[in-house]
């Protein structure tokens, strides 16, 4: 005999509502209602709200235990960072993904695991750990050309989302920002202010975002008629004190140059601090534009002018990538490539 709940609707035995009911009673499928549970951008806001009402109308309230149990589910999400401690905690690129992420699983009942995951011992014991599905998914962050990680990844089958693709051909679903058009407009910039020597500093070119930082300095530089010297092009690796290094190979190499463009706002700080030592004015001798528009940029003397893309959003983003994937595990996997706006913050340094 069934047993009726408060609200006059038959459970199953336990006075509880069950997710087939507010199927019924929103008018939609039973996997509807399990997407809008678990946070899937595939629902359309009118059909969410329908489902919402359903939910709080019943008091229908998930079995997270039994359903991640049915489904094979841990409930976890491992946000993997293949990069050394001491650059995550210097670059803000990286707590602002963790940030945008955490944002994203909010309210799904999803953890986030944090782990950082450079080559060697590990690497292995990530490799084990995921292996043992102890995640349901994985936001790869900060991936070089060459990594297999991502395609270990694949092969165990484990949803994963990449910010910033391996090449232009990324197989995998990544949420990126315009990191040409973002240094093509830096370089612009420069150029209108009557810049016409214009370095730059790039990020390790095996990592594909900088590649296109790289392309659109050179794009922006051509249709300028600017000078395009290959000593104006210096690489390093994204830290303070590659940005010094580079800087000063640049004015080794051209003591003439009037501009730098940094592919990153702590690279700018360490070129910033060898153009003091130089003698160099900023920006009356060199202008300086960075990128990231973080922190860094806001507080540098003089405030610098940098390329702003929206790290959080892009957090978010693929926190909501790798949930539709996760809810819908019977489906092809879509793997979308979304590539997010930048935008120049003009201040004081160019």
């Amino acid at each position: 005999m069934a047993v009726t709940n408060r609200t006059g609707h038959a459970g199953r035995g336990t006075g509880r509502p069950t997710l087939e009911q507010v199927a019924a009673h929103a008018g939609v499928g039973r996997g509807t209602v399990s997407r809008v549970i678990n946070g899937s951008p595939r629902v359309s806001e009118e059909t969410r709200s329908l489902v919402e009402a359903a939910i709080a109308e019943l008091g229908y309230v998930p079995n997270r235990a039994a359903r991640a149990l049915a489904a094979n589910r841990t409930d976890a999400v491992a946000l993997v960072v293949p990069e050394s401690q001491d650059r995550f905690f210097s670059e803000p690129y990286f707590s602002h993904i963790v940030r945008g992420a955490g944002a994203g699983l909010a309210g799904t009942g999803m953890q986030l695991l944090l782990t950082l995951a450079p080559q060697g011992r590990e690497r292995d014991t990530l490799a084990q750990y995921l292996a043992a599905d102890r995640v349901d998914g994985v936001l790869l962050v900060s991936v070089h050309a060459g990594d297999p990680l991502p395609d270990q990844l694949a092969a165990l089958s484990v949803p994963v989302v990449i910010s910033g693709r391996r090449s232009a051909d990324e197989p995998l679903a990544a949420v990126d920002s315009d990191n040409f058009e973002g240094a093509r407009e830096a370089v612009a910039h420069l150029a209108a202010r009557g810049r016409r020597t214009v370095a730059t500093i790039t990020g390790p070119l095996d990592v594909y975002g900088a590649q296109r930082r790289l392309d659109g300095y050179r794009s922006a530089v051509a249709g300028a008629g600017l000078d395009a010297d290959p000593r104006l092009t210096a690489e390093a690796d994204f830290s303070e004190e590659g940005g010094r290094r580079a800087m000063r190979a640049l004015l080794d190499g051209r003591p003439d140059l009037d501009a730098v463009f940094a592919a990153s706002d702590v690279m700018a700080a360490g070129a910033r601090a060898t153009l003091r030592e130089a003698g160099r004015r900023v920006p009356g001798d060199v202008a300086l534009v960075g990128f990231d528009d973080s922190a860094v940029a806001r507080h540098m003397d003089p405030p610098l002018t940098s390329v702003r893309q929206p790290i959080e959003e892009m957090g978010r983003t693929m926190a909501r990538v790798l949930l539709d994937e996760i809810a819908t595990p019977s489906a092809p996997p879509r793997r979308p490539r979304i590539v997010l706006p930048t935008r120049l913050v003009v201040r004081e340094s160019s």
